[in-house]
């Protein structure tokens, strides 16, 4: 088959597959369920299946990742509309956003050298938990592995957002404002979708949060890298 062709149907088996699956997750909310989940488990089973190669398969697919620019972007239009919000708290989310920036790093690169694990991973791991455009351009300047990088952020938003909840309920916390912020320092896209689904002032402030981490370990990461080596 040609590759081109190949692609194509790729893609549009791609964009077939979220679609039904979101479909499907409106009607039963379920972590299985989810887009982010089940829609990628099915597409490599279907890569297996029909022994196409990562390379065929990004063919006509990349510009899909390279939309993740601009809808990070679209985030920040309900920030604007609830500026309020953020004038009211920002002395505590600028706190916990350096805060979690530093923690994140700091432990990911911690039990990557724990497992002595090789170099490329370990600087790949270190920007697991800023959301996807903003973690491929740290770690193109801390010489980390963009498809490892992918992979860990996507693990990484999926983890968080499946235990998030789990841990407000166990540590009592029921600030809106905390909830927010916490799901978007810790599973950025991933968590920002379910800081919406609970509630505007938290999908508000997990998009500021999301946001604020990925510009500042952006613009970290040459200090970052220094540090790691």
């Amino acid at each position: 088959m040609n590759d081109f062709i190949l692609s194509l149907l790729c893609l549009a088996a791609t964009l077939a597959l979220y679609f039904a699956n979101k479909r499907l997750y409106r009607r039963r909310r379920s972590l299985l369920l989810m887009p982010l989940v089940l829609t990628p488990m099915i597409l490599v089973l279907l890569l297996v299946v029909t022994h196409i190669s990562y390379r065929d398969y990004m063919g006509e697919t990349h510009w899909l990742l390279w939309l993740l620019g601009p809808a990070t972007i679209a985030f920040a239009v309900p920030v604007y509309e609830n500026l309020h919000i953020i004038r009211r708290h920002w002395l505590s989310l600028s706190a916990g956003v350096a805060t979690a920036v530093c923690v994140a790093v700091y432990s990911s690169v911690w039990l990557a050298r724990l497992l002595t694990l090789p170099e490329e991973v370990q600087r790949s791991l270190a920007v697991r938990s800023i959301t996807t455009p903003f973690a491929l351009e740290a770690a193109k300047q801390m010489g980390g592995q963009p498809d490892l990088v992918a992979l860990f952020v996507v693990i990484t938003g999926v983890f968080g957002m499946a235990v998030g909840d789990i841990l407000f309920l166990r540590l009592s916390v029921r600030s809106r404002l905390a909830k927010g912020a916490g799901l978007g320092a810790s599973s950025h896209g991933a968590g920002t979708a379910r800081a919406y689904e609970m509630g505007q002032e938290e999908g508000v402030v997990s998009s500021l949060v999301m946001m604020l981490a990925g510009i500042i370990t952006v613009l970290a990461a040459p200090l970052i890298g220094l540090w790691m080596c």
